[in-house]
């Protein structure tokens, strides 16, 4: 696997997936190197001056006009992270807390945090070496950025807080001098602005968004393929997708959702068989399947784009500037070569409300998926060929009656998910007044995500096990219709094809799971968890890429 290069200006979404996920190492370039250098340069000669400046010796939040003596400079900034390591609830995952690391690192050698390159390097080797600090999830207000998250995560470069390092192939938790220790590195000792240059900033919120992009992205197209292969199955239209509605109505995501639908069904024996017995119109679930779900593709895109800004933007406060890049250096502390602004680019309201748009796009994105669970199993409104719940024995057997449930109940927990981000409560003595949530947001999303890609793979099943009813569904179809082609279509027994695409996510279901004909009920959890994990791997997409390539 490549390197992934931090130069503050390049990282993409993908990028922050290869380092959490794949362990693609990080590098800085020579350029941010150099970066780094000016900058720390630039806060010494400030320090070295008599004014107050805000972050670099000064107290913080409220604490803004307490003036700090040079010989308590260092014990400023151990002491910040300290006490702004106040995170509860879970711990956060490996791969979000390299999701963050990796966002930090970039953010920081844009050069206006003013650290020296020992911290970089530090970061670098924690990341590159496997050592991850053990991480709360929550505490984050989303500005001043993620304060307590990013403090746990920074205790560990001064020797203290926690860390799971890797060891003989287990995973043990250890104190963060011996993390360190583990991987050759002395604790730092903080000069000034560099405690709040690692704390100050949105990389827990954009680390997670990066995630949820691409997750987000992957799970739109397997809903693409699910309702693909529900609509094939249950003997709907694929008209829906013609071209000619959507060049009317050219919304992206629309028409990109409509061309995997005609993509995944490209050369199916069903879709043809029943041409002439088509329904005058099908349910909205599978009607407006192109225009639901290219409305959450342009509600991801919509997202990737402040991603994608952010993770190579300046995060912290204040910022350290060569003083000709200011425009009126009169309002900014500093000297004649450097200019320090304070600001609030560590707000996250960029990302905090694209994140709550994608969250509800998802949890339309589940709930269309749920209904056509729905018309598959359900008695009262499946097509004649398929056995109730898609039971091999209704009756004796429920097959897969409580997977529906199971899509309700986390359909439901979604919909439950509070908006963050339209709360607000002031903090640090009133200093703080307005807060963007973002960081809750972003776990709100991941919580979507989560429940959605199990409703998707659901479906998935659901639509694997009718298309082993596909013969019956033709033979049901020209029969409403009166036509005696079903008896006159020679089949030769081998039964009608799916489209290319849909036959090859099927083959690869039933990789995973077999038919219920074949065992009777079993418990269901086990089968869509396995096909979950085909989603996460990518392998849906593989497997569709492959079928239609070669």
């Amino acid at each position: 696997m490549s390197a992934v290069e931090l130069d503050g200006e390049t990282l993409t979404p993908e990028d922050v997936v290869a380092v959490a996920r794949e362990d693609a190492t990080v590098v800085v370039p020579e350029p941010a190197r150099e970066r780094v250098r000016a900058s720390r340069q630039r806060v010494e000669d400030v320090v070295d001056g008599e004014e107050a400046v805000y972050g670099l010796n000064t107290g913080f939040g409220e604490l803004v006009d307490e003036r700090i003596p040079t010989e308590d400079l260092e014990a400023l900034q151990h002491n910040l992270l300290r006490s702004h390591a106040a995170g509860a609830g879970r711990e956060l995952e490996r791969e979000e807390v390299r999701a963050m690391m990796v966002a930090r690192i970039n953010a920081l050698v844009k050069g206006y945090s003013g650290i020296r390159e020992d911290v970089i390097d530090h970061l670098v080797a924690c990341c590159n070496e496997g050592v991850h600090p053990v991480v709360k999830s929550r505490g984050s207000l989303g500005a001043s950025g993620d304060l307590a998250p990013l403090a746990h995560m920074a205790l560990v470069l001064v020797g203290e807080g926690e860390a799971v390092v890797e060891r003989d192939g287990d995973d043990v938790r250890l104190p963060g001098d011996e993390a360190l220790s583990e991987i050759g590195l002395e604790p730092l000792s903080l000069a000034p602005k560099e405690g709040l240059a690692l704390i100050n900033g949105t990389q827990l919120t954009v680390g997670l968004a990066a995630l949820a992009v691409v997750d987000g992205e992957r799970l739109v197209r397997a809903a693409d393929a699910a309702g693909a292969l529900t609509t094939e199955t249950s003997l709907g239209t694929t008209a829906t997708s013609d071209p000619a509605i959507h060049e009317v109505r050219p919304h992206t995501g629309q028409g990109e959702s409509a061309a995997a639908i005609r993509r995944l069904t490209a050369g199916s024996e069903i879709v043809e068989a029943h041409r002439n017995c088509d329904r005058v119109q099908d349910a909205y679930s599978l009607r407006c399947l192109p225009q639901v779900h290219g409305a959450v593709r342009d509600a991801l895109e919509h997202l990737r784009e402040a991603v994608a800004v952010e993770l190579n933007s300046a995060t912290d406060n204040p910022l350290v500037f060569p003083a000709e890049r200011v425009a009126d250096p009169g309002r900014a502390s500093g000297t004649d070569r450097a200019s320090v602004l304070s600001g609030g680019n560590f707000h996250g309201a960029p990302l905090a409300l694209r994140l709550e748009y994608v969250r509800l796009a998802l949890t339309d994105l589940a709930a269309i998926s749920e209904r056509r669970i729905d018309r598959l199993l359900n008695p009262n409104l499946q097509e004649p060929h398929l056995p109730p719940f898609l039971a091999a024995d209704s009756g004796v057997e429920s097959g897969f009656m409580i997977a529906q449930y199971t899509a309700a109940a986390l359909l439901n927990e979604i919909r439950a998910i509070d908006a963050a981000s339209s709360d607000n409560t002031p903090v640090s003595g009133g200093q703080e007044d307005h807060v963007s949530m973002s960081s809750q947001s972003a776990l709100g999303v991941r919580t979507a995500l989560e429940n959605a890609t199990w409703i998707v793979a659901a479906e998935l099943i659901c639509g694997t096990e009718a298309a082993e009813y596909v013969d019956d569904a033709f033979d049901a179809a020209t029969a409403a219709s009166g036509s005696s082609e079903g008896d006159e279509r020679d089949r030769n027994g081998s039964g009608l094809s799916l489209g290319d695409g849909t036959a090859a996510v099927r083959h690869l279901v039933r990789e995973v799971v077999p038919p219920l004909t074949e065992t009777g009920d079993r418990p269901v959890h086990a089968d869509v968890e396995s096909v979950v994990a085909l989603l996460e791997d990518g392998l849906v997409d593989a497997a569709v890429d492959d079928a239609l390539e070669s």
